[in-house]
């Protein structure tokens, strides 16, 4: 039986290793721990230069980068929305996230949000490889999470027949999802 313990990296593409390092340390503080480069791919043995680098996430999580500069230049999917392929870091509290931002903004960063999603808060940035960050605060009781989870096995169930939106979680948007100006 399979018995996952953790994630243990999260790996994408980025433009330029240096620049992703330097923003990564920069704006969200996370430790450098390593680099590999090579010129042929381990597991398929095919040539293809590349570099690989490793950022703490924190908790024992990390988020790895490619660079493959033999390689055509890297875009994303014209059919997904910015707003669906994220990479999000959750923070302490309300309190660290309005500091948070406070912090991205004066370091010349456009961050959209506080949104509130019911039982999270958020805010939203990029990196310098267009992928979109997203730092969150957990502001839900275990109540509600407890709830969301009981309906969730029927919400998937209508949503594969329908393709609708189902509203067993409607609760969670009763106030209309919101960006704050504090």
């Amino acid at each position: 039986m399979i018995d996952i313990k953790q994630i243990h990296h999260v790996a994408y593409r980025c433009h330029d290793a240096r620049q992703t390092v330097e923003f990564y340390q920069h704006y969200l503080n996370m430790d450098f721990l390593l680099a590999i480069a090579e010129d042929r791919v381990p597991s398929t043995k095919q040539p293809d230069p590349y570099m690989h680098v490793f950022l703490d996430a924190g908790q024992g999580n990390i988020l790895a980068f490619f660079e493959l500069p033999t390689q055509p230049a890297m875009g994303r999917d014209p059919n997904t929305p910015s707003w669906v392929q994220h990479i999000a870091f959750e923070l302490a509290d309300r309190e660290a996230l309005i500091a948070a931002r406070q912090e991205l903004e004066d370091k010349g960063l456009e961050v959209l949000g506080v949104t509130d999603h019911g039982i999270i808060q958020s805010i939203y940035f990029f990196d310098p490889n267009g992928h979109r960050l997203e730092l969150t605060c957990r502001t839900g009781t275990p109540e509600q999470l407890q709830q969301l989870k009981q309906v969730a096995p029927t919400m998937l169930e209508e949503w594969s027949q329908t393709k609708k939106a189902p509203k067993h979680a409607a609760w969670l948007h009763q106030q209309e999802f919101s960006t704050e100006s504090e």
